[in-house]
């Protein structure tokens, strides 16, 4: 496993408001995904026992081999991810979402592994792009999650 990006963040939520927000995976991944920076659409377009399909406004996400796992104190979701943006680059990563129990709230740990982003294109983004990526997926899912917990 060759990993692309490592981080983590306080949420201020609670575990099971985690658990609860993961009920429906589709739900969940479109509520994360459009608060992305530069994602002006984000639609589910299809969506399964172990899947998810969503359209963007840069191109088509599809999320499969979904598994959570479930535990007193934590949880954790892992998926593999193709994204197509337009003609551009089409790119290949695993994810692994880590939520647990922390003084504050909840730590969400993400580790982005295994990129597979080929041609020139494809360069740019393995190269620049885990630092902005990681990061503004870390904030994505903070911002869905306290939004949810704010609304009960």
């Amino acid at each position: 496993m060759s990993v692309w990006f490592e981080g983590d963040c306080e949420v201020h939520c609670t575990i099971r408001q985690v658990e609860a927000a993961l009920e429906d995976i589709g739900e969940f991944f479109v509520g994360a995904v459009s608060l992305m920076p530069g994602l002006t659409s984000v639609d589910l377009v299809g969506q399964g026992g172990d899947f998810v399909t969503i359209q963007t406004n840069e191109g088509l996400m599809k999320r499969t081999n979904i598994s959570k796992r479930i535990e007193a104190e934590s949880v954790a979701v892992e998926f593999d991810e193709e994204y197509v943006a337009g003609s551009r680059v089409t790119a290949k990563t695993h994810y692994l979402d880590e939520f647990t129990t922390s003084d504050t709230g909840v730590t969400h740990r993400l580790v982005l592994s295994d990129l597979d982003a080929p041609g020139f294109l494809g360069f740019f983004y393995r190269t620049f792009g885990s630092s902005s990526i990681g990061k503004a997926s870390l904030t994505a899912h903070k911002a869905y999650l306290e939004k949810l917990e704010g609304s009960r």
